[in-house]
């Protein structure tokens, strides 16, 4: 169920999806859900097997969607309303997974009331997902994990690098090309016009990065370069 102004899941929703059943990355544990919108991730980790799940929208309206959701596929997700992880200041998860707003917008202001708020992440497309980034160390166990979706438009290797300036071994998981949708196109020009896309590019690639904390961190270091090859964003 979706209310008007709740993100409707998509292709890097499925994305992210399969490559969190792909890896089991939520069976057996604590799953913190960022941005969840209608709630999909967040209750595909709980069908995963994850021994809890908790969610956090800065909307009203997907917090409402996400809860109903919950409720009617009978899963047990605790839906909370706030800034990424402010509502989970001093707990800790063993998974942090999130879709964030991620397309180049025309400015750094991100807007609070308006649909956009689904999909603006600033004039290059990081400003939550930067956030998200440096955070998440600070919510996760010793050894925890992050999983994130976004496109390679607002910068994979800087992601990359991101994770591992916060203490991550991060490593690109997925990387699929899908056609622009409605968003992209409307702003192809804009994109063009910045060089963040070739005359007449209409087809981005969406990237699945993790980081990994701990010793298995120590372990995975090597794949933070290796896993980049293949494209330069």
């Amino acid at each position: 169920m979706r209310a008007p102004g709740v993100y409707r899941a998509e292709s890097d929703t499925e994305v992210l999806i399969a490559e969190m059943h792909r890896g089991a990355y939520a069976t057996g544990r604590r799953v913190l859900d960022l941005g969840t919108g209608t709630g999909a991730v967040a209750l595909a980790a709980a069908r995963a097997g994850a021994s809890s799940v908790t969610a956090v929208d800065l909307s009203a309206r997907s917090v409402a969607a996400a809860r109903l959701n919950a409720g009617l596929a009978g899963l047990a997700v605790d839906v909370r309303r706030g800034d990424l992880f402010a509502p989970v200041a001093g707990e800790r998860f063993d998974l942090v997974v999130s879709n964030p707003p991620y397309v180049p917008a025309r400015t750094q202001r991100l807007p609070r009331h308006a649909r956009a708020r689904c999909w603006d992440g600033g004039t290059d497309g990081r400003a939550v997902l930067d956030r998200i980034c440096s955070g998440a160390a600070d919510v996760l166990s010793d050894d925890g994990q992050i999983l994130l979706v976004h496109s390679a438009l607002c910068g994979t290797r800087t992601t990359v690098d991101a994770l591992g300036d916060a203490g991550f071994a991060p490593t690109v998981l997925t990387r699929v090309r899908i056609p622009f949708g409605p968003v992209l196109r409307a702003r192809a020009a804009m994109l063009e016009e910045r060089g963040m896309i070739a005359a007449g590019e209409r087809v981005e690639e969406l990237v699945v990065v993790a980081g990994i904390r701990g010793e298995k961190a120590s372990r995975a270091d090597d794949l933070r370069t290796r896993e980049l090859r293949g494209s330069d964003r």
